[in-house]
């Protein structure tokens, strides 16, 4: 089992979880967030998805469909906040299949720049000091995104690593998993294969054409995942699962009664390389920032 450590009190990152992230590829930081600031984080998304009209947009987020990936709702979204539905949330006739609050399978991905509160919550100052007690120098704020698991119809996420959509050269990309609720096996916690980031290899990444018009994902290596290998990452409300670009996870359907909703935020270090054809891109007025903004 992946060890768990106790961030009521964090600090820094102690030596012991720096070894334990090097081995595993994952850290589990218990009681690092509030359970406060969890339920002002989802008091505040409720409002915005209120705001939001379903006839705007009806972009379906599925891992393994794929179809977003074409679209440019999703492709020019790195510097908006914008909405993402539930594979299951149309019937055949395109109507929502549940009320809106409970058919939207996340939001991304600029919130941490571009609404107040979600740029208080990422830039605090303990997840600072794990990015550069994990050996980022220059941490940059580059995506973040709200997942809400819905019950019932909340999707699979299949295998997969970060880096494969947010490359850097050196790979420097750092998840930070921020439990809202409870995630369990029953809603849909995550999974990952401890020591599966070992060996440094990418299995596929995913490209802007060069022409600037769609993308695609090229298969680096066809060795499957060792699924055989994975283990339940179940977590209380108000811990942080840290993971590298590397790190392979994924998560099964809900289709219990209970949501798990959760926040992600993925930080890269401004000292290596982002390569143009990575998906997310910037406009120049938009610039990433750091976490002293």
């Amino acid at each position: 089992m992946v060890p768990r450590f106790e961030a009521r009190d964090f600090s820094e990152i102690s030596p012991e979880m720096a070894t334990a992230y090097r081995r595993d590829g994952v850290l589990v930081l218990e009681n690092l967030i509030d359970p406060r600031a969890c339920d002002m984080l989802r008091a505040r998304m409720s409002d915005m998805v209120k705001s939001f009209d379903v006839e705007e947009h009806r972009t379906v987020f599925s891992s393994t469909s794929k179809a977003h990936d074409q679209e440019n709702y999703f492709l020019d979204s790195g510097h908006e906040t914008r909405f993402f539905f539930e594979e299951e949330a149309f019937d055949e006739a395109g109507e929502l299949t549940k009320p809106l609050p409970l058919a939207i399978n996340k939001v991304g991905h600029a919130m941490h720049d571009l609404d107040p509160m979600f740029d208080a919550f990422c830039r605090q100052k303990e997840l600072k000091a794990i990015c550069q007690g994990l050996g980022q120098k220059s941490p940059l704020l580059l995506q973040s995104m709200y997942i809400f698991k819905q019950p019932h119809i909340g999707g699979e996420v299949i295998c997969h690593q970060d880096a494969t959509y947010l490359r850097t050269e050196p790979e420097t990309c750092i998840g930070i998993w921020v439990a809202l609720e409870d995630a369990t096996m029953e809603n849909g916690c995550l999974w990952g294969i401890p020591g599966g980031h070992l060996g440094g290899k990418l299995k596929t990444v995913f490209r802007r054409n060069e022409n600037g018009v769609g993308t695609r994902t090229e298969i680096l290596d066809e060795t499957p995942c060792r699924e055989s290998e994975k283990v339940p990452l179940e977590v209380k409300k108000g811990t942080v699962l840290i993971f590298g670009g590397l790190f392979p996870h994924m998560s099964s359907a809900n289709r219990s009664d209970k949501s798990r909703h959760a926040f992600t935020l993925h930080v890269i270090d401004g000292a290596a390389h982002y390569p143009a054809d990575n998906w997310l891109r910037r406009p120049p007025e938009l610039p990433l920032r750091g976490f002293d903004g």
